[in-house]
């Protein structure tokens, strides 16, 4: 089972890509988090993108992409989070996945408003050790500013703050969303309000999926 979640940024595509990763047992490809740990190891040239609120030029994030769909672990499926974001990254995988005897299975595109993404990622934080991911809305830490793994600050992403969220939505506008009727036109869409909490929207998600691919349940 081959899924993408997809939608702008502070939909909630990390988290539930990890709800249904642990339920359907396929791992969660995050181009996001393989950023981060390139960014974390001093790599300048993905900083300057990812802290503007920029997309990672194509052939940077192909490479990654294509390298993880090739590991063992995703022989049976994968969930792809923030990737493909462009019309070119879409056809090269499309291409990729040909070359493995794959296919995209289903995109499920969580929807939500501007006012509604702002007030989610600004209450983001991460783990400044483990980089666990908090929310202080919806996934509040046990105590202030405390990790409840680790016991490590808690931090806000140069990414998270409300000036570069709003480039990062305008950048997705532009260059993202004719994604949407890309998927359409193949009739692998199904759009997910991503208005509710993280349960209902992951209830929601699995009811999709086992409807619109029973086989692999």
């Amino acid at each position: 089972m081959q899924l993408i979640i997809f939608g702008p940024p502070g939909v909630g595509k990390g988290t539930l890509s990890d709800l249904l990763s642990n339920k359907f047992k396929i791992p969660h490809i995050s181009t996001g988090d393989i950023f981060r740990n390139e960014i974390n190891s001093g790599n300048s040239e993905l900083t300057q993108y990812v802290e503007k609120g920029l997309l990672v030029p194509d052939m940077v994030v192909n490479k990654v992409i294509e390298k993880s769909l090739k590991e063992e672990n995703c022989k049976n499926g994968f969930i792809l989070d923030g990737y493909p974001r462009t019309i070119d990254q879409a056809e090269f995988l499309e291409n990729a996945l040909w070359k493995l005897n794959k296919k995209i299975d289903l995109v499920l595109n969580l929807a939500a408003s501007e006012d509604k993404i702002i007030e989610r990622l600004t209450a983001r934080r991460n783990c400044s050790k483990c980089g666990a991911l908090y929310n202080l809305i919806t996934m509040k830490p046990k105590k202030k500013d405390v990790c409840d793994k680790c016991g490590s600050a808690l931090i806000m992403r140069k990414d998270d703050e409300p000036e570069t969220i709003k480039k990062r939505i305008s950048v997705y506008r532009q260059e993202t969303e004719p994604l949407i009727e890309y998927y359409k036109k193949k009739k692998i869409l199904i759009e997910i309000d991503a208005t509710p909490k993280p349960k209902e929207i992951f209830n929601a998600a699995v009811r999709v999926i086992e409807e619109k691919i029973p086989k692999q349940q």
